[in-house]
């Protein structure tokens, strides 16, 4: 039996799929749950007018990261922290840290989007890349100075 999957099924496809199942794991399981409907011309027709403004939607919100991407690609940081004699930071700089002063200077940037292996210890230029979605990634770069 042929259905069109209304969302993703794990081992089975994704949404707006067009999928052969068997006939009771379709009435047992799929169509109770609102997991599929029948592939009838109607469907057929909304799950592809479905599937075009989801790609619309799709291209937009990568144009957009990538535009948020080229303005961030380069930026420079200045975060200021409390230091000791030998330039080490009291405390440390995160990716807490980091998307605060980002979010201050108008990106919203998560910390989990924030790619550092480890804390920032000391003053000086550190390179730090900031992930998104559809593989982009920016690097900016964060200075830390003595208060």
């Amino acid at each position: 039996m042929k259905v069109i999957l209304l969302q993703d099924v794990k081992n089975l496809g994704k949404e707006n799929e067009l999928i052969n199942v068997k006939p009771g794991y379709a009435r047992n399981f799929l169509f109770p749950n609102s997991l599929a409907v029948s592939a009838n011309e109607l469907n057929l027709k909304k799950a592809e007018e479905e599937k075009k403004k989801k790609d619309k939607l799709a291209e937009e919100k990568l144009k957009e990261t990538q535009e948020i991407v080229s303005k961030l690609d380069g930026l420079e940081v200045e975060i200021s922290a409390k230091t000791g004699k030998k330039s080490e930071v009291f405390g440390s700089i995160n990716k807490t840290k980091i998307s605060q002063a980002l979010s201050e200077m108008g990106y919203q940037i998560k910390p989990a989007q924030i790619d550092l292996k480890e804390s920032i210890k000391e003053t000086g230029e550190f390179p730090v890349k900031i992930i998104f979605s559809h593989n982009l990634e920016a690097e900016i770069k964060v200075i830390i100075i003595s208060e």
